[in-house]
């Protein structure tokens, strides 16, 4: 008889599948090459920020220790009051952006706590092997799970839910992804190979949200995660989405919330999208640098307008501010950026370049 795990599992693949991922033994093949690496535990932090990390690593390879809890909990999504019967990894939408050097062992430690009424697990586009650790990290209310992988390539990559089935993509655009940045051992490179530092880091999960109506094209409002399935995935299959909103809700990263920075400092901007393809674009300024694809073993694109982030991935820009003010950070799509909430500010302080730009005349009656 199959258990919970292959029947989710076996929804998606194929009977021999299942069997061979199911078979593999509990315990790492990498247990003694790990056994006398150092360790180092990091406490995760709420997007758009990033935990402490170094950008070029300081000694040989180490096994960093995570861990994050699953929150199934209503998350307010507009200023209307829209609820979100939302999943979520460490309380937040996106989940927090984990941060390792190419070399390092990611070790997660994922907690469904018993609250929850669903099971959930971790599919990491980072790892190699066994669904992206997503048929070993397959987990139900009040349990836990531990997880090693070995990052062995440079680069921004989506993590997400993946229980299985229909399960997948309705977990997923419940709010439950997020980014593993896994940077060169000697840091980020440009196109001639010159190290890049960045002074700030910040994090944008853009999420595409399907929220159900009732008959007078209310919003609906449900009591627990489960409840909205049904309904949820009819929205979901018209492939249109109610919200398109950065870090789990319009106007999340502006006013009191804007990301902050200074002119002359220079920002790494890491973008992610689970579901949807997406176009980034920064108003008023560049992408310096861009890894539209997120692997910082290729070269980066330079000066871009507007970059593009596939579904199912991240990718990361390098701006240095050069003149005050609010800069609205758009999905330049802008029916999403402006109607369905794609929007977030950079508030950057410092003093106005007029070289750059200024006012020649102000607006005035049109002579005749």
């Amino acid at each position: 008889m199959l258990t919970r795990r292959e029947a989710l599992l076996g929804s998606v693949f194929t009977a021999a599948a299942v069997a061979a991922i199911t078979a593999m033994p509990a315990a790492a093949a990498s247990a003694k090459e790990v056994a006398g690496l150092p360790r180092e535990k990091v406490t995760l932090v709420a997007p758009p920020f990033v935990h402490a990390h170094d950008q070029v690593a300081k000694s040989g390879p180490k096994v960093v220790e995570f861990t994050m809890t699953i929150e199934e909990k209503p998350i307010v999504i507009d200023a209307d009051g829209t609820q979100l019967n939302a999943m979520t990894y460490n309380g937040s939408i996106p989940g927090p952006l984990m941060v390792v050097h190419e070399g390092d062992y990611l070790e997660l430690t994922l907690i469904n706590p018993d609250t929850n009424t669903l099971a959930h697990n971790i599919d990491f586009h980072a790892a190699t092997g066994a669904l992206g650790g997503g048929a070993l990290t397959l987990i139900n209310p009040g349990e836990q799970t531990t997880l090693r992988f070995k990052a062995t390539r440079s680069g921004t990559f989506v993590y997400h839910c993946a229980p299985g089935g229909p399960m997948i993509p309705w977990h997923v655009v419940s709010g439950m992804s997020g980014t593993v940045m896994v940077l060169p051992r000697d840091g980020l490179k440009d196109e001639k190979g010159k190290p890049i530092h960045y002074d700030r880091i910040y994090y944008i999960g853009e999420n595409d949200f399907y929220i159900p109506r009732d008959e007078s094209g209310t919003f609906k409002k449900y009591e627990s995660a489960g409840d909205n399935y049904d309904d949820t995935v009819k929205v979901m299959r018209g492939l249109i989405p109610t919200h398109v909103v950065f870090n789990g809700k319009a106007g999340s990263l502006t006013g009191q919330n804007a990301m902050k920075a200074k002119v002359g400092e220079t920002v790494l901007i890491v973008h992610s999208q689970a579901n949807r393809d997406t176009r980034p674009h920064l108003i008023g300024g560049h992408g310096d640098y861009v890894w539209e694809q997120g692997k910082y073993a290729n070269p980066p694109a330079k000066d871009l307008e507007t970059w593009f982030i596939r579904g199912g991935s991240a990718g990361s820009a390098l701006y240095t501010f050069r003149q005050p003010g609010v800069y609205a950070y758009v999905n330049h799509n802008l029916i999403e950026a402006v109607e369905l909430g794609a929007t977030a500010h950079f508030t950057v302080d410092g003093t106005w370049d007029d070289d750059l730009m200024t006012q020649v005349e102000a607006a005035k009656p049109i002579s005749s």
